[in-house]
């Protein structure tokens, strides 16, 4: 027997949305704008603070809002503030330096608006790094006319990386203190954190707590396993990425 009802047309007008659920939706949709920003931090941090305890590293496949992966090479990474954070600055120089926090914030400041492209793949566009220019550090160190190169080290006590020394006196090469307008959270390397923006990431050091001038470049730690040490973004390591500059 059939059904006397006729379905629905489609183009019928269906029950009318009463004021107050039209104003709810707009409500919970307004208050998912406004703290958005402050999820995307937390879960950050979250994360963060997880893949630093991940001795299988699998958090690092992990993407979140911000497009980040976060890798560490080391069991755990100590945590550094205001208070116990040291930067020095050595090797071939006539002028070793140790800068706190609060002296590098005190440095002429510059920002530096890049994609960020991981050789592993993913790339997180427009990204803003601001920190001191590494010449600026390198110039106040007297650098001696036998140094080549440049050696970061890391407080992870495990990470390293070096530039030639051309490639460290770059405009686009930071001491980098803040990052997408905030203060250099623990996860993506602060206090303090190498950026070099033409380069594959991880020639951005995190973590950063040494600077030394070398008479040669020195692999670091991705490099001794394979990387190349000249990273430039879609000129390196078999890739054909967009360049970051």
């Amino acid at each position: 027997m059939k059904d006397p009802t006729p379905p629905p047309s489609p183009d019928a007008e269906g029950a009318p949305v009463g004021r107050r659920v039209v104003l709810s939706v707009l409500g919970l949709g307004a208050a998912g704008v406004a703290t958005a920003p402050y999820l995307q931090r937390g879960f950050e941090a979250f994360l963060g603070s997880v893949a630093d305890k991940d001795p299988t590293k699998l958090t690092g496949l992990l993407p979140n809002g911000g497009g980040f992966r976060y890798y560490s090479v080391a069991a755990s990474v100590p945590h550094r503030t205001a208070t116990n954070y040291r930067l020095t600055v050595g090797g071939l120089v006539e002028r070793p330096a140790s800068y706190t926090l609060d002296a590098l914030r005190a440095l002429p400041q510059t920002r530096v608006v890049r994609d960020v492209q991981c050789v592993t793949g993913w790339r997180v566009p427009d990204t803003p790094f601001e920190g001191v220019k590494l010449s600026v550090l390198l110039d106040a160190a007297g650098v001696r006319p036998e140094a080549r190169a440049v050696r970061f080290t890391c407080f992870d006590g495990t990470y390293s990386e070096s530039l030639t020394l051309d490639q460290a006196r770059r405009s686009d090469v930071l001491v980098c203190l803040r990052m997408q307008d905030e203060p250099l959270s623990h996860a993506h390397g602060g206090p303090v954190r190498l950026y070099v923006a033409p380069m594959y990431f991880y020639k951005s050091a995190k973590w950063l707590s040494g600077i030394s001038l070398t008479s040669e470049v020195q692999p670091g730690y991705w490099e001794e396993r394979g990387y190349d040490v000249d990273a430039w973004v879609g000129r390196s390591n078999g890739r054909d990425d967009a360049p970051t500059v």
